[in-house]
């Protein structure tokens, strides 16, 4: 027999000749038992081909130690940052965008009868002679004359007034000061139309205990007369508009740095000193706005005249104001290209003066 071992046999032993066992002694190059022996392989075991690459992992769109990539949270970040402007900018062009152009595109056009008047208005294109015919009104620019004397009278006065009463809360020696704040913004929180009424009460002669005790006093004064209509409506806006003014002026003191105050205070400067040099150009930007609203408003009067226009024997005639001239010409004429001329002319007359405001402020804060 021949000393060759023999593959399928195995290795034939040297004492006796015969060939051991048919197992073939571990190498290298075999594989180590899978999972069907009961034993467990590495952690990368070699892919079976008949299963294909079942094995392999997919790859995760991560970024370093897992975290999402950075296009990811930019991406989320926009989107959240979308779904909560989107309500705002949909409330803003429903109630502001659309309003102003259906009054441009309203402004355009007028109504006229047709033949001898049997067919019914007609709505014609006019172009800019609803603009014209706004303008050629007497009763429209004096309008804007009553306003220029209403501002003379209302900004300084509240201006002034809201600067001292926050001033003098903002003080040391200031006592009760929530109590001052809720008693002067109280009337705020009273409707325009409530305050109006109460205001037409407390100005009849023959109701109101103010009259009665001003003529008591020998004081006479007509509130409805020409000469008393401005002074009175300026009166019921000053009530309505003063306590919202000093507690925006008020917050603005409170975050003022103390500590400049009390270097003022060792440095020798009085409360006057300290005032005008130190907290009002501090507080700048809330006089700008505050001074802005203000002329806004002034400019969109129209509540206060139009109740006092009711009582008896007023001055305050249907076109006092030329926010009253546009509801005029929209609800006793039914003209609303006039109308709506009249508010466009408004509003560019109100946006030239915030404009103006504006850039005046810029400049003085850019010179100091």
């Amino acid at each position: 027999m021949s000393d060759k071992a023999d593959p399928v046999r195995g290795t034939p032993d040297p004492a006796t000749g015969t060939p051991g066992p048919a197992h073939a002694t571990p190498g290298p190059a075999t594989s180590p038992p899978g999972p069907a022996h009961g034993t467990s392989g590495p952690a990368t075991s070699t892919p079976d081909p008949a299963r294909g690459n079942d094995n392999r992992r997919p790859a995760k769109a991560l970024g370093t130690r897992g975290r999402p990539s950075a296009l990811s949270t930019r991406a989320r970040t926009r989107l959240a940052a979308g779904a909560l402007l989107t309500p705002f900018f949909v409330l803003f062009t429903v109630a502001m965008i659309v309003p102003v152009v259906y009054a441009l595109w309203l402004s355009l056009f007028t109504e006229k009868q047709s033949g001898l008047g049997f067919d019914g208005p007609r709505t014609v294109f006019d172009g800019l002679g609803n603009y014209a015919a706004a303008l050629g009104d007497q009763a429209f620019r004096d309008g804007f004359w009553v306003l220029l004397g209403y501002c003379a009278f209302y900004i300084p006065l509240m201006g002034g007034g809201a600067i001292v009463l926050a001033l003098l809360l903002d003080t040391t020696l200031a006592r009760a000061r929530r109590f001052f704040q809720l008693a002067l913004f109280l009337p705020h929180a009273i409707p325009g139309l409530i305050a109006a009424l109460i205001w037409i009460y407390l100005y009849t002669p023959q109701l109101s205990p103010v009259v009665a005790a001003m003529e008591a006093g020998g004081i006479g004064f007509d509130f409805f007369s020409s000469a008393g209509t401005l002074p009175s409506i300026v009166n019921i806006a000053l009530w309505e508009w003063l306590g919202y003014n000093v507690v925006i002026f008020y917050a603005a003191l409170q975050a003022v740095d103390r500590s400049l105050l009390e270097a003022a205070t060792v440095d020798g400067a009085g409360n006057w000193r300290i005032a005008f040099s130190i907290k009002l150009p501090l507080i700048r930007s809330s006089l700008v706005m505050v001074l802005l609203f203000t002329i806004i408003g002034s400019l969109q009067l129209f509540t206060e005249p139009l109740i006092l226009s009711r009582g008896s024997g007023s001055a305050v005639t249907s076109t006092w104001t030329p926010n009253m001239y546009a509801y005029s010409a929209a609800f006793e004429r039914n003209d609303y290209g006039l109308a709506a001329a009249a508010s466009v002319l408004i509003a560019l007359v109100a946006a030239v003066f915030s404009f103006a405001v504006t850039r005046f402020t810029h400049r003085k804060e850019a010179r100091s």
